[in-house]
């Protein structure tokens, strides 16, 4: 007489039930093997219990993550990556704010704003009379920013000029002094060629005076 059929549903005695996944999951794992032994199947089984402990088998000629990018390669699907979650939803949140953004930009230009209702017309409004407000300060701003350049530099270019003038001056002043003091040495050097004695001042290619009045 042969074992009697078993009724596929959840086993509500606690023991029992510990029992049947111990015997299943290890002929779970025992079948994973023998299937990559005798057909050179890639296989990786991946089980988690009730408590959410993890039991898993992979051949040995791959890897879990290999298998899961030959899944996705082959499927055309990607699986929940907790890794790369939150950037992607930070790129969906840029793409999202950027396609605001570009929306807005448009109204701003007037363009796309037939479907538009009293509310939003006036906030665009608003939102173009603070901006041209802003732009206003805006030149204020830079206009007394360049005068007040414009006067610094005109004080530095004053100082400059003040600078220049007094080396000039100091120069010039120092030039009259050599001067002066040239012409003072030249007339000290013509008094005393006016006092030296008559026959210490005639020229060496002069003829001897006393010599001539006794050829005479």
């Amino acid at each position: 007489m042969g074992r009697g059929k078993i009724e596929i549903k959840r086993i509500e005695n606690q023991n029992n039930r510990q029992v049947t996944y111990s015997k299943r999951r290890k002929g779970l794992i025992k079948k994973a093997k023998e299937i990559t032994v005798l057909c050179e199947a890639a296989v990786s089984v991946v089980i988690f219990s009730s408590p959410s402990k993890l039991y898993e088998y992979c051949s040995p000629s791959t890897s879990i993550t290999e298998m899961l990018d030959r899944y996705h390669q082959h499927s055309g699907q990607r699986l929940w990556d907790p890794e790369h979650e939150a950037l992607s939803n930070e790129i969906k949140r840029i793409k999202e704010e950027n396609e605001k953004m570009q929306i807005d930009l448009r109204h701003l230009n007037a363009e796309d704003i037939s479907s538009l209702n009293i509310k939003e017309l006036m906030t665009i409004e608003n939102d173009l009379e603070n901006g041209l407000m802003n732009i206003g300060e805006k030149r204020r701003e830079s206009y007394k920013r360049m005068q007040k350049d414009g006067q610094r530099l005109e004080e530095e270019n004053m100082q400059l000029r003040y600078v220049y003038q007094q080396q000039m001056e100091a120069m010039a002043g120092k030039v009259r002094d050599i001067e002066n003091e040239f012409n003072h040495l030249k007339v000290n050097d013509q008094s005393y060629e006016a006092q030296m004695p008559f026959a210490f001042r005639l020229q060496p290619n002069q003829p001897n005076l006393h010599n001539q009045m006794l050829l005479d």
